[in-house]
């Protein structure tokens, strides 16, 4: 236990903080993360106090989400600093879970969720979604929180996220956050502190080419000539490899077959600046009269 949050590590004691907080007859909101925590992170907790009376931040960094070439063992950990982080915006529990409580010997499930975890991500990362879907049913089957928020940035496991839960019967409200950024538009991520100084320069040129074609976008531009475009500019402005840029549909996640967009959209991008991936996207409105 910190000074100012509590710390959970098992599913015992998770539950005993839940069922006191049910009998006062108090919300619960929970925010699932892998901690190295930023203001993004920060802002799921921040979302759910102004829905629920308490709020509870996991974290633990699940192995299940990365292949064996991924960066597993050097993904940042800083379990007191961001206890402090969460205690300053509010949080009223930590639950950090060791691996061996998540994935015991013998753990022998999985979830998987067809469709919408398929392309994009699926492609580029084909074990993601299977280790994502189990985590995030298992945490949410731990706590049962009223409400769990997920931010925008990983839009795709957030469609991921809303089809399981919506499949799986689970009494939970999946609320979905809007991207937070740094002060010149990039998206927040615990991954952005990989990159070297010039490196970060790069980055930050990709919310302007998003944003520049999503007004395109708007006006009418052809969706297929606007992607080639797209494409273009990443590798001008100095980024190094390309996992996908594309369009689909903001609920359905489904191809958009017009030539231009007539129905609500995100505008997807994962991208590599140096040896680190990064991914974003913006939504696209129907085009304007």
């Amino acid at each position: 236990m910190t000074d100012t949050l509590p710390i959970a590590r098992s599913v015992r004691e998770l539950r005993t903080y839940v069922a006191r907080w049910r009998n006062q007859n108090l919300t619960v909101g929970f925010a699932p993360t892998m901690g190295a925590l930023h203001d993004g992170h920060l802002d799921l907790i921040r979302a759910l106090k102004g829905r629920c009376d308490r709020t509870i931040a996991s974290i633990f960094v699940n192995p299940k989400q990365f292949a064996a070439h991924e960066d597993l063992d050097r993904y940042p950990r800083d379990e007191a600093g961001d206890a402090a982080k969460l205690a300053s915006a509010g949080c009223d529990l930590l639950y950090a879970p060791p691996r061996e409580v998540m994935y015991p010997d013998g753990h022998s499930t999985s979830v998987s969720v067809a469709g919408v975890s398929e392309p994009l991500e699926g492609e580029a990362r084909p074990h993601f979604f299977g280790g994502v879907a189990t985590v995030v049913t298992k945490l949410l089957l731990q706590c049962l929180p009223d409400v769990a928020a997920f931010g925008e940035k990983d839009y795709q496991q957030l469609l991921v996220v809303k089809r399981m839960v919506r499949d799986l019967d689970m009494p939970v409200e999946i609320m979905g956050v809007p991207t937070t950024r740094e002060a010149d538009g990039l998206a927040m991520s615990s991954r952005n502190a990989y990159l070297s100084p010039e490196e970060r320069i790069v980055a930050a040129r990709l919310n302007v080419i998003l944003r520049e074609a999503v007004e395109q976008l708007e006006s009418g531009a052809n969706i297929m000539t606007t992607l080639v475009k797209i494409e273009r500019q990443i590798f001008k402005a100095g980024f190094s490899e390309i996992d996908y840029v594309a369009i689909r549909g903001e609920d359905d996640f489904l191809p958009i077959a017009s030539p231009i967009v007539r129905r609500p959209a995100r505008l997807l991008v994962a991208v590599r600046a140096g040896e680190t991936r990064l991914i974003d996207n913006m939504a696209v409105g129907a085009m304007r009269p």
